[in-house]
């Protein structure tokens, strides 16, 4: 029993060091769609794309992953804690996008998180 105990508390501590690392690592990224930059930090991320090649009519989106307190989909006002994820407004594949965990692309939302991850998404081919 005692062993058990142990071994609960060791996974416990690892998985929550991986957590905490996920959650403090910033810094540029390469994104999917070629020719995109992210940065980020916990609290904000913004991607440049400079994709000239791209098809006509291509759009962009910037998808944020976040963990924190955030509202269930389609069961108001029930909330949770953990993993979600948003995403930005489409954008041309040479232009830019910002995004954060506590609002919707400029409208106030109830959720409050850290970016835990970015990347960019082919919005429309």
């Amino acid at each position: 029993m005692k062993s058990a105990i142990c071994s609960a508390a060791r996974v416990t501590a690892i998985v929550s060091g991986l957590a905490f690392a996920a959650i403090i690592g910033s810094g540029t990224a390469q994104a999917a769609p070629q020719d995109c930059a992210i940065q980020q930090d916990p609290f904000n991320a913004t991607v440049t794309c400079h994709d000239a090649d791209a098809p006509p009519g291509r759009e962009y989106a910037l998808i944020v992953d976040c963990w924190g307190l955030h509202g269930i989909p389609n069961a108001f006002p029930l909330y949770a804690i953990g993993p979600y994820s948003q995403s930005s407004p489409s954008f041309a594949p040479t232009g830019q996008a910002s995004g954060t965990c506590g609002t919707n692309w400029g409208v106030p939302s109830y959720n409050l998180g850290v970016i835990t991850g970015a990347h960019v998404d082919i919005y429309r081919q």
